[in-house]
Order: C-alpha cells, then structure tokens, then sequence
C-alpha cells in the first residue's frame, strides 16, 4: 500500500512539475509568436489538467461519454459509429481482463517469482499490447470504412490517450523495488 501511494504521489509530483513548467511564459521575438506560443501553453496547461482529473476517475466507466464528447457525431454519423465502437468496446474488455488477471499472478507471485514464471508474465503483457494493437487497426478501419479517416483518426487519438490513463490505473498495482 505504501508503494503504490509512493507512485501515487510521485505520479502527482511530477505532472505537477509540467504544469509549472508549461505555465511559464517563454520569451518571444514578435508578438505573434508570443501569442501562438500562450495559445499553445494554454491548450497543453487544459490538457494535463483534464488527464490528472481522469486518473482519479473511473475511466473505462466513462470512456464512451469521453469519446462520444471529442467525436461530435451528429445522428447519421452517431447511427454508424456507436455499433462499432460498442463492439471493439466488447473485445477490449475481454483483452483487458485478461491483463487485469495477468497483473494479478505478477503481484501475487512478485516474492518469490521465478524466471520462468516471470518470462510467462512479461510474454503474455507483450502479447496483451500486441493484440490491443491490431485491435485498434482493424477498428480504425471500420471506422474509417463508414464515416472517413478524420472521424476514425480522432477516434483513434482519444481512444489512445484513454487507454493509456486506463492502463497506467492498472499497472499502478504493480508493485516495484526488490
């Protein structure tokens, strides 16, 4: 438990510390640059604060409400998309738990882990990414397939950003040192 408070905390420490740093205005030579670099600032400041919020919060809970905030869909669109996206939502699931249940054995067995067994671990945490991988391809292309690249691109981009808070909650079980 102190562990995994210590990532916590070290996690916190340094997403505040890139708050800080993106805050601080950096010197400019015109006064458009100065104003594209505040714009830019301002959008990555948004940024980290929002993924900070969505680390306390349940994201795979959420994530549809998440998706559906970015994509904008309007009923045609939304008609053709949510179908899809409910059934990769499916699949993840299923990939998911079985990563949760892998990083269970890890923890679990973390005392007296053996090579093998931590060879079988770390393969099937591999095998995990490799096949959320080629699931996000192939639904890309789905996506792509009936509401175009841009519509599947920024799917693909928020679905990202949510799968690495998700997978960052669950590695944070994990625990670290010897």
């Amino acid at each position: 438990m102190k562990m995994r408070m210590g990532v916590w905390v070290l996690l916190c420490v340094l997403l505040a510390s890139c708050l800080v740093l993106l805050a601080q205005e950096k010197p400019s030579a015109q006064e458009t640059g100065q104003a594209a670099a505040r714009t830019a600032t301002d959008s990555k400041n948004l940024n980290i604060e929002e993924y900070i919020e969505l680390l306390r919060e349940d994201v795979w809970a959420q994530k549809a409400q998440l998706v559906g905030a970015v994509l904008q869909l309007d009923a045609d669109e939304a008609a053709k998309f949510w179908p899809i996206f409910n059934e990769y939502n499916a699949e993840l699931a299923k990939l998911h738990e079985s990563m949760r249940a892998n990083i269970e054995t890890y923890t679990r067995e973390y005392s007296q882990l053996t090579d093998d067994k931590a060879d079988q671990v770390i393969k099937a945490a591999l095998d995990h990414r490799k096949q959320q991988n080629e699931l996000l391809a192939r639904y890309y292309e789905r996506v792509k397939q009936m509401l175009g690249a841009v519509t599947a691109a920024r799917f693909l981009e928020i679905e990202q950003q949510l799968l690495l808070i998700i997978e960052l909650q669950l590695l944070s079980s994990l625990p670290i040192g010897g």
